[in-house]
């Protein structure tokens, strides 16, 4: 397995679900990191673990989850690139100062679904290209491979960072004039693609996408209807439709500010990314892993304030007037 930290720090990290144990991750995130501790680094109660991954445009901070007193879990982020980054494993004690307690080099890397998402996402009101995707259609793939194929290009798309202005309909105004065109909804529901399709529908244009007919007069609610995908169907009839439940042990995004947050709600870990400040001299280790990890403990603090709020807003819809 690759190693964390020196012999002497007795560190290591392992991607559970890597055959091959390397340290390579990749770009679309969301696979677990374990971290095992030697005997003399053990978990002690009040001593809270955090990694952090230091790359050329972002900086990610990770939470972890103590899974005994010698291991810990964690969730990789997504990253923007393909690159080799430094990641430290930093301790935090109340009333002590962050600390380094081990530090090693992980590279992301860039596979097929990060790529079928750039594509796709690129593509967007794209007639040329969208008719191209067509192709899939015919050639595959087998109905067996579409559950995974539609897991991974769904988690590729959720971890890209779409332009502001981004639309599933294109950025170009005139391809919203409602003539007949394929868009990246019709796709989906031809492949019957259930998590791409509710993570379409969220975003500006996915709605607006399924009264539009292709060349061929339909649209996707009729490509789900016609192929016999009665779960799309309902997604894409039904309002307010929750997301998969495939989905509930994936992290999702908490919008905060200028940053990124990321929640996984299964290994209840959290994730902090922001934006490297350009042309500036790279902060010692210690400095790095104090600033991402105070940020972080910080919204950690008040979104469980959020939390508690609207439990209580849940339970008294009511409350005492001011």
């Amino acid at each position: 397995m690759g190693g964390l930290g020196s012999d002497s720090v007795g560190c290591r990290v392992q991607r559970v679900i890597a055959a091959n144990g390397t340290q390579r991750l990749r770009g679309i995130g969301d696979c677990v990191v374990t971290v095992l501790l030697s005997e003399e680094d053990k978990v002690e109660d009040d001593v809270v673990f955090y990694l952090v991954f230091s790359g050329s445009t972002l900086h990610h901070c990770t939470s972890t989850r103590k899974v005994s007193s010698d291991t810990l879990e964690t969730i990789a982020p997504g990253h923007d690139c393909c690159e080799t980054v430094k990641v430290l494993l930093c301790a935090s004690k109340e009333g002590l100062p962050v600390f380094v307690v081990a530090e090693e080099d992980f590279r992301f890397i860039q596979d097929e679904a990060y790529d079928a998402a750039q594509f796709l996402a690129t593509s967007a009101g794209n007639q040329q290209a969208l008719n191209f995707t067509r192709f899939l259609d015919r050639s595959g793939p087998p109905s067996t491979d579409v559950n995974s194929l539609d897991e991974k290009v769904s988690l590729a798309f959720r971890h890209l960072k779409l332009p502001a202005e981004w639309n599933v309909l294109g950025t170009d105004a005139t391809s919203h004039d409602g003539g007949p065109r394929e868009t990246l909804m019709h796709f989906a529901a031809r492949l019957g693609l259930l998590r791409l399709t509710w993570f379409l529908l969220q975003k500006p244009g996915g709605r607006g996408a399924l009264s539009i007919h292709n060349q061929e007069g339909a649209t996707p609610v009729s490509l789900a209807l016609e192929r016999g995908y009665h779960k799309l169907h309902r997604l894409l009839t039904e309002e307010d439709t929750g997301e998969p439940d495939s989905w509930s042990s994936l992290s999702y995004e908490i919008p905060y500010g200028d940053c990124s947050v990321r929640h996984h709600r299964e290994l209840d870990v959290y994730t902090l990314t922001s934006e490297s400040e350009p042309h500036q001299e790279p902060p010692l280790p210690g400095d790095s892993c104090t600033g991402h990890i105070f940020k972080l403990m910080n919204i950690q603090q008040q979104l469980m304030v959020r939390q508690k709020i609207s439990i209580f807003r849940r339970l008294c819809p009511h409350p005492f007037p001011q």
